[in-house]
């Protein structure tokens, strides 16, 4: 992120009443409380260079490129990750296992979308709503709730950038990571999804 992007970040995040309540403990793998260990991942995966602006490319799909990989970092779901917790670059916007453990992360590269408009794709920040008229769940939902309120150029900055993006085929999940319906719950039917 910018500088003054994280500054005016700060400036927010003091802005707010403080909450009651404690910090949740952390649930981190034994080897990622291990500083060092941090460190030789930083070493082998995180990426140190800032976002640069593409001198090719319109102002439109540069900004959408910053908020999309700097600033709400839609690759960090959207993409299926290596046994040490890194992105797969073969599977960067593909989709992925949620990190909730609760189903898949669809691709959100043109394999999936296919026909999707930049009218669709800010329609689905805007709303919630996909052009086949289903609804979007789990942490996207809460990524809808902030995405709505960006000005309106800003969504389609986004959408602009991710309809740029290589198609790459979605990875399939394993056995284990696929949600199955195993029974109904309640007056209305619901399905009970289990994960094995």
């Amino acid at each position: 992120m910018q500088p003054e992007d994280v500054a005016d970040l700060m400036a927010y995040l003091r802005g707010l009443r403080a909450v009651a309540g404690r910090v949740p403990p952390h649930e981190l793998p034994v080897i990622f409380r291990i500083r060092r260990a941090i460190g030789f991942w930083k070493l082998l995966f995180l990426e140190r260079s800032p976002i640069q602006q593409d001198p090719a490319r319109d102002a439109v799909w540069n900004r959408g490129h910053y908020l999309v990989e700097a600033v709400g970092h839609c690759a960090e779901c959207h993409s299926s990750r290596n046994l040490l917790g890194a992105i797969k670059p073969a599977t960067r916007f593909a989709g992925g296992p949620d990190q909730e453990g609760t189903g898949f992360v669809p691709n959100i590269t043109p394999t999936r979308l296919g026909s999707w408009t930049r009218a669709d794709l800010v329609e689905l920040l805007t709303t919630g709503w996909t052009p086949d008229r289903r609804k979007v769940a789990s942490s996207m939902a809460d990524v809808v709730i902030n995405t709505a309120q960006l000005p309106a150029s800003e969504r389609e900055a986004i959408a602009t950038y991710i309809l740029s993006l290589p198609a790459r085929p979605t990875p399939q999940p394993r056995r284990s990571q696929a949600p199955q319906v195993t029974g109904y719950r309640g007056r209305r039917r619901r399905p009970v999804l289990r994960l094995p």
